[in-house]
């Protein structure tokens, strides 16, 4: 199969790439080399095409032959600052927006998109007396004291986190996480329109190989990992109790594979977790990193960034469903191979 692959340089789409190829598919690369992702021109195993999605007339072009988009392009961050936004936007919306006008012309029906776990904003949580409830923003006098757990919103109970299903409630907490919603939106609007399927993978925290290194770019497991290279204890935001899903890069990349495989329903998007399904918390996290590279223990520091979210954990059954995937490298395992994986370099070095 001839793919069109945006993002191929970057960290997710890079380790897609290499997948892609050794299955014998035929991989079109282009990225844009943002330099928020990528500091210096990265090194790749593959022709690349250096150019923006946005670019309608350069698309078309890379469009012909092509049987299906693996869509990974996208600037990526927490996004905090509303200054950014424009750029967020222009960067994941409008790109997708073109990319999907190029498709409907060039008559290409299929795509694979890469979305991610922020479009639930905050978990699944139960309350004992009223069930399901969705939480409301996490108030700065509640972090401020060392309560982290959010509360029943009508009860003020403390609450039980439960494993997220695709049909949860969205609400995307940062502009990084509304885009991601968007494209999403645009993806389905595109598939009802066309007859063409979609399926949106919402990743959830992807670590391994190639990550940037020292960036707010980054994950957390980048910098945590770039704490230890400089000899410093990773600082754990909260009371490091936050509960997440943290997923291999490679075992994404072969979720990419299963969802190129197998055909969503057509004129709808499918969406679907890819994650271990085996929860573990930003503490753990940085325990196992320290240890593996020998380093000072995690410091706790208590506070947290504005809207993060205090527990995000996935339920796996549809992927094994639909896609056939099941995560295979071990929480240990993986943590021991970064800990001495290449990185990227960070922006601005050299």
């Amino acid at each position: 199969m001839r793919i069109l692959l945006t993002g191929a340089a970057g960290f997710i789409g890079s380790a897609i790439a290499d997948t892609l190829t050794a299955h014998g598919h035929e991989t079109v690369a282009l990225d844009a080399l943002l330099p928020q992702a990528h500091g210096v021109e990265p090194e790749t195993r593959h022709p690349l095409v250096r150019g923006d999605v946005r670019d309608a007339e350069l698309v078309r072009e890379l469009l012909r032959g092509v049987d299906l988009v693996c869509h990974q392009a996208a600037m990526v961050g927490h996004g905090v600052d509303p200054s950014d936004m424009p750029a967020f936007a222009a960067h994941n919306d409008l790109g997708t927006a073109v990319l999907l006008a190029a498709m409907h012309e060039a008559g290409v029906r299929r795509l694979v998109l890469a979305s991610s776990m922020v479009v639930y904003g905050e978990g699944r949580y139960r309350c004992a007396e009223h069930g399901l409830v969705r939480p409301g923003q996490r108030r700065a006098e509640d972090i401020g004291a060392g309560r982290f757990e959010p509360p029943c919103p009508r009860c003020g109970e403390p609450l039980e986190s439960e494993s997220v299903p695709e049909d949860a409630v969205l609400d995307p907490r940062s502009t990084y996480a509304a885009t991601k919603l968007a494209q999403e939106h645009l993806a389905a609007a595109w598939a009802r329109q066309t007859g063409g399927d979609v399926r949106a993978l919402r990743y959830h925290n992807v670590y391994g190989p190639r990550m940037p290194s020292g960036t707010p770019y980054a994950g957390v497991a980048s910098l945590f990992r770039s704490a230890l290279e400089r000899g410093e204890a990773p600082t754990v935001l909260e009371d490091g109790g936050q509960r997440r899903d943290f997923v291999h890069v490679r075992d994404v990349a072969a979720a990419n594979l299963a969802a190129v495989g197998t055909q969503a329903p057509p004129g709808e998007l499918d969406a679907v977790n890819i994650c271990s399904g085996r929860p573990r918390t930003i503490g753990d996290l940085a325990r196992e990193l320290s240890l593996a590279c020998g380093g000072p223990a995690p410091e706790v520091v208590g506070g947290a960034r504005p809207n993060d979210v205090r527990h995000i954990v996935a339920d796996p059954a549809k992927a094994d469903r639909v896609l056939g995937f099941r995560a295979s490298v071990a929480f240990a395992d993986g943590v021991r191979e970064f800990a001495d994986a290449p990185l990227r370099e960070a922006v601005g070095e050299r």
